[in-house]
């Protein structure tokens, strides 16, 4: 939906993309998230590599046979660490090969082709890194860890030994030093912060039915059970919608320039947008879960919340919010506390 017309695509927004997270969301938190995954790794192409003859007839098949991509940027040796590398990019001639030992790659068995993250070259710092587009054909994988998880099981997002071999040509031209900053952060934080939203629009509006279910049996006036739970989740929900809407606005704007991308300012607000919408939109299934009671506690029935819960709980420790309170604390000390609510 993201790519162009004149390359077979829909032409769609960002903030098309990000509505689209939030609609799937509502009904299945790991659809939507394989969705927002995709999303990200076309923008990365649309962004970085379109003056590639490669990669833009890449964007003309994915339209055509509608491929799934994934992406695979975290590391057994680096913890997690996506801004770094220990597999690197070995060239022979026109051909390159790596070979990555991926803990977490979201549907990666089931994806027609993946971004992967690498150093440059053998003899490359870890952080000097390229990104590599693969297709099916062009790598093996071994699993290497399950995918047996509290929630978000739809993803699949098991572990793998990637072993790839294919054209140099599939480097992407600009340096993931670039790519990481311009698009995989605010992409990754807009949709992410859709998906998050989404699970907890469906988890309000069970609560919004079972809270009217007993308000038609009640007597005499009284309150439905769960009312005043069901209050606070609406205006929790409320405001998270807000943020991301602010959010796509501020991103829309900055994308007109790639230095305002990088500015410190607007990163930080990118990456404190994955902190609070993640964190509130845990609070607000959580107010959904007390409004529906019981009910909502249960697996079976149709007010049930537990499946929001345990799939929206992972949207902290997706990229743990701690890490990225501690990278971003340093530039926040560059900026004053604003003297008005409109600065």
């Amino acid at each position: 939906m993201l790519v162009p017309v004149e390359l077979g695509g829909d032409g769609a927004t960002v903030s098309d993309a990000v509505d689209v997270c939030y609609m799937l969301g509502m009904a299945c938190g790991s659809s939507a998230m394989i969705f927002a995954m995709h999303q990200i790794q076309v923008v990365i192409l649309l962004r970085h590599a379109m003056n590639s003859a490669w990669h833009q007839q890449l964007l003309r098949r994915l339209c055509d046979e509608q491929l799934l991509f994934a992406s695979s940027t975290t590391e057994n040796q680096m913890g997690g660490a996506v801004r770094s590398s220990a597999c690197a990019v070995e060239r022979e001639g026109s051909r390159m090969s790596l070979v990555k030992n991926a803990t977490v790659m979201s549907y990666g068995a089931e994806a027609d082709g993946v971004l992967v993250t690498a150093r440059r070259a053998p003899d490359a710092q870890p952080s000097d890194q390229v990104l590599v587009a693969l297709m099916k054909g062009d790598y093996e994988l071994e699993k290497i860890k399950e995918w047996d998880t509290m929630g978000m099981r739809g993803t699949c997002s098991t572990g793998f030994t990637l072993r790839g071999c294919a054209d140099a040509g599939q480097v992407l031209p600009e340096s993931y030093e670039r790519i990481h900053p311009q698009s995989m952060v605010p992409i990754a934080h807009l949709t992410w912060s859709g998906v998050w939203c989404g699970i907890a629009a469906g988890a309000v509006a069970h609560a919004r039915r079972f809270v009217r279910k007993g308000a038609a049996q009640a007597n005499g006036g009284q309150a439905a059970p769960g009312a005043s739970h069901l209050t606070r989740a609406v205006m929790s929900l409320r405001a998270l919608r807000g943020t991301i809407a602010a959010a796509v606005a501020s991103y829309e704007k900055a994308a007109l320039n790639s230095d305002r991308l990088e500015a410190i300012d607007f990163q930080a607000g990118m990456n404190l947008l994955k902190v609070n919408s993640s964190e509130q939109a845990i609070e607000t299934v959580l107010s959904a879960l007390q409004a529906c009671g019981l009910s909502g506690y249960r697996n079976d029935g149709e007010f049930s919340v537990a499946r929001n819960l345990r799939d929206v709980l992972s949207s902290s420790i997706m990229i743990n919010n701690e890490r990225i309170l501690a990278s971003t604390a340093s530039s926040l000390l560059l900026f004053e506390v604003p003297a008005l609510v409109r600065d």
